[in-house]
């Protein structure tokens, strides 16, 4: 089998992204990434996607017709499977249907805590340690309609340490969790398909 044709979309620094090309190119994974789109024009993601020839987009969510834009590009690229990678914007509800449990998630917390509108990038860490929690973690979903409430694919847990700040709590759980659940759960959906 020659895995999934993905897309995967960025609005940031792509480092999520960088595992899931690091995973294709050593063969972990069968799939191929066929396109990454952005919804910011400076997204370090593009550049990632560039330098290892895979097409990089960038979508204007300011212009009209945003929704259908990106559509038409993931029909065009036959897309089985689209890679939410720290990709700050909420996908449309005719997008999210065409793809039912074809789109995934990577969030940095154990949700469905610390879930939801404005729990994004560091704001999720500063939340975790505000509310004294002894372990955080990272989660691979499905989207559905809601923010960050689809169905769990693979959650993974670390404690959260005595002299933890945000900074350092964002950095342990992007390096230890994010990047190699992100490839497992892409690894166990190429192995239901």
């Amino acid at each position: 089998m020659s895995g999934l044709r993905m897309a995967v979309l960025v609005s940031g620094g792509g480092t999520n992204l960088q595992s899931v090309i690091d995973a294709v190119e050593a063969g972990t994974l069968t799939s191929q990434i066929v396109c990454v789109i952005s919804n910011k024009e400076t997204a370090y993601g593009l550049e990632r996607a560039r330098k290892h020839q895979i097409p990089a987009h960038f979508i204007n969510p300011k212009e009209e017709g945003y929704d259908d834009k990106l559509f038409a590009l993931l029909q065009g690229e036959k897309v089985d499977l689209i890679v939410l990678a720290g990709y700050l914007k909420i996908l449309s509800p005719s997008l999210i249907q065409a793809y039912k449990k074809k789109i995934i998630n990577i969030h940095p917390s154990l949700l469905p805590k610390f879930g939801g509108k404005g729990f994004y990038g560091i704001h999720v860490h500063e939340a975790v340690l505000a509310a004294g929690e002894k372990e955080s973690g990272a989660t691979v979903h499905f989207v559905d309609e809601g923010v960050d409430t689809g169905e769990i694919i693979i959650q993974r847990k670390v404690s959260v340490e005595a002299e933890d700040t945000a900074e350092s709590l964002q950095f342990r759980i992007l390096e230890q969790l994010e990047h190699k659940i992100l490839v497992e759960a892409i690894k166990k959906l190429e192995g239901s398909n």
